[in-house]
Order: structure tokens, then sequence, then C-alpha cells
């Protein structure tokens, strides 16, 4: 017998072999799909709980849950049949996602989702709980630190040097970084980037006071700018 027959007649026996399902197949689909959903809703709830952008988005929490399951499935089909993991691979490879993500903490719940997913279709479940536990450990250790302090972007209107040179002698003590600067006629407009500890923002009402200032405008900047 060549080997092309022993690869055709073990392929053969292969698909033929996993058309029954046995009561072993079905109990660990069964838990497999189980453990995806509960992952799913855990990685949803962690989303909404810990969310910081300017708008929730539902339906790409909803895309979290559906993600972690199909992605079970997918694991599960490409594990028990040799067949469907060759065409599976041959139609994914073509498909091609053009949504953009627009914050980049979206994309880490993808991944997370799409490997929760892969491990609970190989039944690794201590991995995938583990897992879950290590990434709220770490997107609750940088939220709260980005709660803890928070970036600003002041926007000032004022007029004489001697007002520009007060508004940076008030921020002293107060990291920021001088982004840009524009003077028209008499008029100056600048942006400067501060790092606020605790969301105290009693310096803005400090600078504002300060003669020659026309207005100042904060704009908290977190990944996209939003007042």
């Amino acid at each position: 017998m060549s080997t092309s027959d022993v690869i055709k007649k073990s392929f053969l026996e292969a698909f033929s072999g996993n058309q029954t399902l046995s009561a072993g197949t079905f109990a660990t689909i069964v838990v497999s799909m189980a453990m995806a959903v509960l992952m799913g809703l855990f990685i949803y709830f962690i989303y909404r709980k810990l969310f910081g952008g300017v708008i929730f988005s539902r339906s790409f929490g909803t895309t979290l849950v559906g993600m972690t399951v199909l992605t079970c499935m997918v694991t599960l089909a490409i594990s028990t049949n040799v067949v469907i993991s060759l065409g599976m691979v041959g139609a994914l490879s073509i498909v091609r996602y053009r949504t953009a993500v627009k914050d980049p903490m979206d994309l880490l719940y993808l991944f997370w989702a799409i490997t929760t997913g892969i491990t609970a279709g190989a039944g690794m479940y201590i991995l995938t709980v583990v897992a879950a536990v290590v990434m709220v450990f770490v997107i609750y250790f940088l939220n709260h630190r980005q709660e803890n302090s928070k970036i600003y972007v002041m926007v000032t209107h004022y007029t004489g040097d001697a007002a520009g040179d007060q508004i940076i002698q008030n921020l002293n003590k107060i990291k920021y970084n001088l982004k840009s600067k524009t003077m028209r006629r008499e008029q100056t407009e600048m942006a400067i980037e501060v790092m606020v500890k605790g969301g105290d923002t009693f310096f803005a009402e400090k600078i504002r006071a300060i003669d020659g200032v026309q207005d100042v405008t904060l704009i908290q900047y977190n990944g996209e700018y939003h007042g």
C-alpha cells in the first residue's frame, strides 16, 4: 500500500468515524459550550464594569459573548474532525474584517474573547479561568491608575507675554507638556497637556484669574477627545 493510500484511508476513517456522536463527545461539547457562554458573559460584565470610553456599546458587548461561543464551536469542530479542520482553515483564510477599532482596549477584549473560546473548546478550563483572573487584575490595575491621574489638554487664550509667563508659573507643581502655541496679533492661543492627580482642576481657576487671560478650556484626553 502506497503512502497516498494510507493518507486517504486515514482521512476516510476519520471522516466516517466522526459522523456518530458518542456520549463522551456530547458531554464534552456541552461542557465546553457552557464554559464558553459563562466566560463570554463574564467578559461582557468586566467590559461594562470597567468601561472608560465615552459611549458604552451594547452591541460590542454582545459581540464579545458571541465571539467566545463561536470560537469555541470552531475549536471543537477542528479538534474532532481532520477534514473539517482543513476546510475551516481554507474558509477562514479568505475572510477579511474591515471594522475599525477605535479604542485599543476594545481590541484587547476581542482577543480575550477569542482566546477564551479556543481554550474552552480545547478543554483547558483551568487555563481559561486562570487567564480570566489575570486579565481582570491587569485591567483593573491599569484602570485604577488611570482614574487616580487624569490627563487634560488645557487650551487658553490670553494677551500679553506677561500673562503667558504667569500661566507657566502656575503649572510649576503640575506635570505638563506644551503642545502648541498660536499667536494672532495681540492674542495668543496655547495648548498644554497636563497630568492631574485626583481630578483636582483648581489650577484652572487660578489661571483664569490672571490678568490678560480671556478663557481656559480643559479637555480630558483618554485615547480620544471628549469633553
